[in-house]
């Protein structure tokens, strides 16, 4: 009987902690575990918050705290020797890729004679492609295949860069989740955010003044804000000043969200942009509708609007505040969007995923 050779694939990403593209990383390692793929998980940095599957090289274990040329130089011998004694399959390059130089000596020396594909995981996209064309080209026009979270995405790279190589993956949901969540009683009486806070991204000050404006308060409905990052003490203060601290609670990171999202009443999204917001589906997924604007890129993917959510013009905070108003009053509105929730998300469940990408490694 002829021994079938299994296939090793790399996965390369920044970290499997933090946000929802290190998510989807250590999701997607289970899913090609779980079709007996050889998974082995390279993280640039040492946080690792997310389960995973496969063998870890933790190369930000590797990094000094003072940052020298030589520890550097070290790391990068350590990154390419794992390479090439691998021989790998597949690398799925899932960081975000940034700087010319350190990008041209991974592409054409780490990544040499290798089959990679190319993650691009938001719409600002010049965070993993060049945004000079020239550049662009000469470092992912021979690559595999570059995958786009979203439609949006791939029709921006086609039109900037016009890559022949683009296919689109979307973000997975984890069935973990869904069961964790099941565990939950019905929807208490807050709104929930979860992500990165970080306001240049997430615009949760814009988030803040709508709630403030809203009939939310007096309908005695509370704001929760789960997650850490650098502008946590910038919105306190934001909080304070518009004099509704009391009625906003800041939980912190946690690595468990199910019961958290599954119990709030709806949550939601003012980004000024995204790639494919994990906080959408996963909350749709638990029976959790969205109020959320439709930035680039993802909302308009997931939303449908007055059927699982509502869809609201991007920074018109006037108008997030009516939606919120508007979710709270018309409970019509809110059943009917409730009961489609789970529906309207099962094509992003990870069994659909994981044929995706199982039907791109053949």
């Amino acid at each position: 009987m002829t021994k079938i050779k299994v296939k090793k694939v790399c996965i390369v990403v920044a970290s499997l902690g933090g946000g929802g593209a290190e998510k989807s990383s250590a999701l997607l390692s289970e899913m090609l575990i779980d079709f007996r793929y050889d998974v082995h998980i390279i993280t640039i940095l040492d946080r690792i918050d997310y389960n995973f599957k496969g063998q870890l090289l933790n190369l930000g274990k590797l990094k000094s705290e003072q940052k020298s040329l030589l520890n550097k130089i070290k790391r990068f011998l350590v990154f390419k020797n794992y390479i090439k004694a691998n021989s790998f399959d597949y690398i799925i390059d899932s960081r975000p890729r940034k700087g010319l130089f350190n990008e041209y000596l991974i592409s054409k020396y780490i990544y040499k004679s290798c089959k990679v594909i190319y993650c691009v995981r938001s719409y600002n996209t010049q965070v993993y492609i060049n945004s000079k064309q020239f550049f662009a080209k000469l470092l992912y026009r021979n690559a595999y295949k570059i995958i786009a979270v979203s439609k949006e995405i791939s029709n921006k790279l086609k039109a900037t860069y016009n890559f022949k190589n683009l296919a689109v993956i979307h973000n997975p949901i984890d069935n973990n989740l869904i069961a964790d969540g099941s565990k939950a009683d019905e929807a208490e009486n807050y709104i929930l955010f979860y992500g990165r806070l970080d306001d240049d991204v997430k615009n949760i000050k814009l988030l803040l003044k709508s709630f403030s404006e809203s009939n939310l308060i007096e309908a005695n409905f509370r704001l929760k804000i789960l997650g850490e990052g650098k502008d946590r003490a910038l919105l306190e203060d934001y909080v304070n000043e518009l004099d509704v601290a009391s009625y906003v609670d800041f939980l912190g990171f946690k690595t468990q969200t199910s019961l958290i999202v599954s119990k709030a009443y709806v949550t939601v999204l003012t980004s000024r942009y995204e790639g494919f917001p994990r906080v959408l589906i996963e909350s749709l997924a638990l029976g959790t509708p969205v109020v959320s604007v439709n930035c680039k890129s993802g909302p308009s993917e997931i939303v449908i609007d007055e059927y699982n959510g509502l869809l609201v013009e991007n920074y018109n905070q006037q108008a997030f505040t009516t939606a919120l108003n508007r979710m709270v009053a018309d409970k019509k509105l809110y059943l009917h969007c409730k009961s489609n929730s789970k529906l309207s998300v099962e094509k992003f469940h990870k069994d659909v995923i994981a044929l995706q990408w199982q039907n791109l490694l053949k």
